[in-house]
């Protein structure tokens, strides 16, 4: 993976211009991906590669053309979802055996699991938007009101010439104007606005099986404290410290959480980190993993009781779940 995400605020801008395919591919990795591949169709070595990147909070945006036609392929981009709106001619993307075309008037949304192929024209000048994948997650659950599996069910692809699509889609826009510096992205406070709106846009903009539900916004107060588990869910947080975070009581942000998120604010944390510690243990070399320091780092300080949740959400013991995955 590229840089991580962080949440300071600075805006990060990287620019080139190149006819060498190989250093093409290595900027858009250092831009995105660590795995991207990019290869021509046509077997040469030469491109007319033009791009910008902008990376803010979590958030990066770019605006590529390769000037030859090429595939661009990656592997499973695993912490991310990502997004493509070709500003003038049209790509086709490919992943877990869904086919789409983005243009103008469509973007390409791309899951965190599956590899990903992206034919990619030499007449094509695409946007190009990752989003941080826990972040959007959890502002589409916020959206809906209900906490929905991960990876989201999200359609391959959405429009962008009507309703929410078109809205974010000009926002995006204005976010373009900033990647050659100078602009208001280049404060932190304002950055970290346009990191919401654009988030918060995409929960409202991309498809899945409960658009058309009514849309479910949890109040500020609930949000703050969810933002800080998230932030550094291996804090020991009580109750008392996360109704101070979101500026209310105790009893106010459990009558709340229980109303917004359908359970307490510490059974949330609780929530977070087991799934936190799934996810790692998955991942995990078996031969390398220790199951108490993958918990440890998630905040879990009694290995009896974390074993015992941990079963009762997975079904199974977390040495399984390490074993398993090899």
């Amino acid at each position: 993976m590229a840089d991580d995400d962080d949440d300071s605020g600075t805006a990060v801008r990287t620019s080139l211009r190149t006819t060498d395919l190989d250093e093409a591919g290595e900027f858009c990795r250092e831009l995105f991906y660590d795995h991207v591949r990019v290869r021509p169709m046509d077997g040469g070595a030469a491109v007319d590669f033009a791009a910008d990147g902008l990376r803010f909070g979590r958030i990066t945006v770019g605006e590529i053309g390769y000037g030859s036609d090429v595939y661009v392929t990656t592997s499973d981009l695993e912490t991310a979802y990502h997004v493509l709106i070709p500003v003038r001619g049209a790509m086709q993307g490919r992943q877990r055996g869904h086919v789409v075309t983005a243009d103008a008037s469509r973007a390409v949304v791309l899951q965190p699991v599956g590899d990903v192929e992206l034919t990619w024209s030499a007449d094509c000048r695409a946007v190009s938007v990752k989003v941080d994948r826990a972040t959007l997650e959890r502002e589409v659950d916020a959206t809906l009101g209900r906490q929905l599996a991960s990876p989201l069910p999200l359609s391959a692809t959405f429009g962008i010439c009507g309703g929410p699509g078109r809205s974010w889609a000009a926002l995006l826009r204005l976010v373009l104007e900033e990647l050659h510096g100078g602009g208001l992205v280049d404060l932190p406070d304002v950055a970290r606005h346009w990191q919401d709106l654009l988030i918060g846009g995409l929960a409202l903009s991309v498809e899945h099986p409960y658009s058309d539900e009514p849309v479910a916004r949890r109040p500020r107060t609930v949000k703050r404290a969810l933002d800080a588990m998230h932030a550094d869910p291996s804090h020991p947080f009580t109750a008392g410290e996360l109704a101070t975070v979101a500026g209310v009581g105790v009893r106010v942000l459990q009558e709340s959480f229980k109303q917004h998120v359908g359970m307490s604010p510490l059974t949330y944390l609780r929530r977070l980190r087991l799934d936190g510690v799934h996810r790692e243990l998955v991942h995990s070399d078996p031969w390398q993993a220790a199951v108490g320091e993958v918990a440890a780092r998630w905040g879990f300080t009694h290995l009896g009781r974390f074993a015992g949740a941990y079963r009762e959400r997975f079904g199974e013991s977390p040495s399984d779940t390490l074993r398993d995955h090899r």
